[in-house]
């Protein structure tokens, strides 16, 4: 397996590392170390699913397991439907209202649609 990160430009996976600069040689693109890492830091800031789908404020989510909802007897069953989801600080996590109680969900449990 490749340790070198895709190309940003063409998102190749032939990349290499010259010593200096990353190569793609499939659409010529070249890149620094830090420009690597500020893609992949921005990369990281961006709440996503479990599909990978890009989450904003006032999305619709589905819950894609059982989860239960710690210092509460609750459970929130496989296919319940979320709606307006609110973002936190957090990437990984979301705010929302199930049942009236206000729930902190993470994001690799949910579907959006």
């Amino acid at each position: 397996m490749n340790e070198f990160p895709v190309c940003p430009q063409c998102k190749g996976e032939n990349t290499y590392y010259d010593g200096t600069l990353y190569i793609c040689p499939d659409c010529t693109y070249e890149w620094t170390k830090e420009e690597n890492s500020a893609v992949e830091s921005e990369a990281n800031t961006v709440p996503k699913d479990s599909n990978g789908t890009e989450l904003f404020d006032g999305d619709s989510v589905t819950v894609i397991k059982d989860l239960k909802v710690r210092g509460s007897s609750m459970v929130i069953k496989q296919g319940t439907k979320v709606k307006s989801i609110r973002l936190t600080d957090d990437p990984e996590e979301v705010d929302c209202k199930i049942d009236g109680s206000g729930i902190v969900l993470k994001t690799c449990f949910l579907k959006k649609g």
